[in-house]
């Protein structure tokens, strides 16, 4: 079993910055596939962005040259830094991890990819 808990989110205006983390559980951490999605008000969950054990990284069109993720396996932590905030991206933020090894397609993009959920993180941009 992999807990996660996210922290970072807040209250910020267009513009600003915020930095969000996600501490799991588990001593294979570095092993694990890492993704962070939103999920704004009436709308459906979405892919924000991904990192893999190796530490490629993938991101929506939507956040591409604005957040970067990143990850810190001594600490067993995956940060979101986001810059560049817009009121668009107001919502919970929930970090994910995969902690089985990959089979079939590579849909770091997808929900079901993911095996363990974090609580969330509510992100408000004022404009």
């Amino acid at each position: 079993q992999v807990q996660l808990v996210e922290s970072g989110g807040g209250l910020v205006q267009a513009g600003g910055s915020l930095r969000l983390s996600c501490a799991a559980s588990g001593r294979t951490f570095s092993s694990y596939y890492m993704g962070w999605f939103r999920q704004a008000p009436g709308k459906e969950r979405e892919f924000a962005a991904h990192i893999s054990w190796s530490s490629s990284t993938y991101y929506a069109d939507s956040v591409k040259g604005r957040f970067t993720i990143s990850r810190d396996n001594a600490k067993n932590t995956v940060y979101l830094q986001m810059n560049n905030l817009k009121p668009e991206d107001t919502a919970v933020y929930y970090c994910a991890a995969r902690s089985t090894d990959l089979t079939g397609s590579y849909a770091y993009n997808e929900p079901s990819f993911y095996d363990y959920w974090g609580q969330g993180t509510q992100v408000t941009v004022s404009s």
